[in-house]
Formats: structure tokens, C-alpha cells, sequence
């Protein structure tokens, strides 16, 4: 089986627990993240994941509880499997 992709995308003030409380929902789903890379300009926090999806069929599902943590936590995370956010940043 060929591993699928994601792109997890946080974006929002910075504040106390959002890597944790990200990487806690992806753990508990099972989902491994590749890669990770996180900034932080004045008080805006921006980070990007690519996370292995392969064994996930109900991509939905997590995109629901990563919408709760964002509502919670006050930021915009985005859930996009790797080929739809390749061709919508295709230049």
C-alpha cells in the first residue's frame, strides 16, 4: 500500500499548548507526523505538518476534532491530504 499524505496547517495568536494539543489528537488517531516546522512573527503562530494518513479512511473525522481544538484554542487548522494542496499552490 502506498503511504498517503497530509498537510496539517495551524495558523492564530500564540499561546500556551497549541503544539500540544495538535499532536495529542493526531497521536490519538494514530496518525505519525513526518515532518513539522513552526514559527512564531510578534504574536502570530504558524506551523505546518505533513502527517502519514495511510491508515486513515475517515479523514473527516479528524478534520471535525481538529476544527473543535481550533474553535477552542482560537486558530484556523486546516486539514488538506498532500495532492489537493499541491495542485491549489501550484503556481
Amino acid at each position: 500500500m502506498e503511504n498517503r499524505r497530509a498537510v496539517v496547517s495551524v495558523l492564530g495568536k500564540d499561546q500556551v499548548g497549541i503544539i500540544a494539543k495538535v499532536t495529542t489528537v493526531l497521536s490519538e488517531k494514530q496518525i505519525n507526523v513526518l515532518d513539522i516546522n513552526q514559527t512564531i512573527v510578534e504574536d502570530f503562530f504558524t506551523m505546518m505538518m505533513i502527517v502519514d494518513v495511510t491508515q486513515i479512511e475517515d479523514l473527516d473525522s479528524v478534520r471535525q476534532t481538529l476544527n473543535e481544538i481550533g474553535e477552542n484554542l482560537g486558530v484556523k487548522i486546516n486539514l488538506q491530504l498532500e495532492e489537493v494542496f499541491q495542485a491549489m499552490h501550484r503556481i
